[in-house]
């Protein structure tokens, strides 16, 4: 009987780069379904900065953490092999959560079959988690407004890009801070934001405010980190601060400290968190939302895929380096 591979969680994070001392590499036998059931091939793995939080032992945080000794969480894309679902055929495309493995026994609950021609990585890049997330935080947090002022961290990332291009597309004005001179090329002269903050190399004070004039109305957070203060103080009257992220305190031994409340009240500002399991429900919605912008082709993305279901297991330091360019992607 022919196998496959998954990798089990085996060990929590010990404040050291992530890596395959924290996993255990199995074989299996490739499963056949049972009534009701399918078998999924999946051909692209989603890397998400929010596995950290997943494979700590936090109780209280909004998704329970992956059990030692199971499969990794992820979400994924592949195709159909084998199945007795009665919503289901043999090549199928879906996308859902299967963790990591080369393949997915479900009963079909949690997938989604996609339409013909939408390949992996602009599932998983664009109608997946980063594009649900841009679309609930931005619209339904952030309400944008056309002239208003949006600055938004983690700029080149793959939920921050989106963030700042669907912004540009109602009209606003989009700065977007990131961590290299080659990502803010990109995202100024290939994706159309105003202006960008390099906040390893530029002075952060000077930079924001000469690129937003008229103050911020809309901060966009997904990294945290020491220029959160400078944008913070950049906020104008009924601003409202959209927390995605946190990815620059997730390793820190000390979190960066926050900026004082006293503007909250001078200013009404609304800070408000959010986390994607609350909205899944929604999904229909939201990707109703987004597809125009994405027919009418005003989002671009960039992917970076990793070969072979093993490199997962060190691929998740790249987006706390800021060493990836674009969506991380793994093709087991």
């Amino acid at each position: 009987m022919s196998q496959y591979k998954e990798i089990l969680l085996s060990a929590r994070p010990d404040g050291n780069p992530i890596g395959p001392h924290l996993f255990e590499v199995v074989s299996k036998d490739i499963p056949q379904p049972a009534a009701g059931e399918l078998l999924v091939k999946q051909t692209h793995m989603s890397m998400d900065p929010a596995m950290l939080g997943w494979m700590m032992p936090d109780e209280d945080s909004y998704i329970p953490p992956v059990a030692l000794n199971t499969r990794m969480r992820s979400s994924g894309y592949g195709e159909v092999i084998t199945s007795n679902h009665p919503d289901f055929s043999p090549g199928d495309k879906v996308m859902g959560m299967m963790g990591w493995t080369e393949y997915a026994l479900s009963d079909g609950k949690g997938l989604n079959k996609l339409p013909a021609g939408v390949d992996g990585e602009t599932a998983l890049a664009v109608f997946g988690l980063p594009g649900l997330t841009a679309t609930q935080g931005l619209f339904n947090i952030g309400k944008p407004k056309a002239g208003e002022t949006l600055v938004v961290t983690g700029a080149a990332g793959s939920v921050g890009s989106m963030v700042g291009q669907l912004a540009k597309a109602e009209g606003l004005r989009v700065i977007g801070v990131v961590g290299s001179d080659e990502k803010a090329d990109w995202i100024v002269n290939e994706l159309g934001f105003d202006g960008a903050v390099n906040y390893k190399t530029d002075d952060l004070a000077h930079q924001l405010q000469a690129l937003t004039p008229q103050g911020v109305d809309i901060f966009f957070e997904n990294t945290g980190g020491p220029i959160q203060q400078h944008i913070f103080y950049r906020m104008n009257v009924h601003g409202r601060v959209v927390v995605c992220g946190m990815i620059a305190d997730y390793t820190a031994a000390t979190p960066a400290p926050g900026p004082n409340w006293i503007p909250l009240i001078k200013k009404r500002i609304l800070i408000q968190g959010f986390a994607m399991p609350d909205h899944l429900h929604e999904a229909a919605q939201l990707l109703q939302k987004l597809s125009p912008y994405v027919a009418q082709g005003k989002i671009k993305y960039r992917t970076h895929v990793l070969e072979g279901l093993e490199s997962a297991m060190s691929a998740l330091n790249l987006l706390f380096t800021g060493d990836n360019k674009g969506k991380l992607l793994i093709r087991p």
